[in-house]
């Protein structure tokens, strides 16, 4: 009832957003993407200390595992091509 002290009222225009009920939207989209931002800050920056802290050693044996995926993935394909065009080596 109206009278209720946790009385809220029902939506007055349910299925359609007033101004009011859009520029309060909007103002909430804001906040929630400040927060998002600040979150994904505070991982680049833990991601950066971690990763500094390795030091170069480990960048280098990152760098070397991926090539060497690289290089794995393509060797059947590059085969493959050689003996279509004639030109693998016997």
């Amino acid at each position: 009832c109206a009278q209720c002290p946790d009385f809220v009222a029902p939506d007055s225009t349910p299925g359609v957003m007033t101004w009011d009920e859009l520029l309060e939207h909007m103002d909430n989209l804001v906040s929630w993407g400040q927060d998002e931002l600040k979150g994904w800050h505070k991982t680049a920056s833990a991601l950066q200390t971690s990763k500094a802290e390795q030091g170069e050693a480990a960048c280098t044996s990152e760098d070397l595992k991926h090539r060497a995926q690289l290089q794995n993935k393509l060797a059947g394909i590059c085969e493959d091509m050689c003996k279509e065009v004639g030109a693998y080596p016997k």
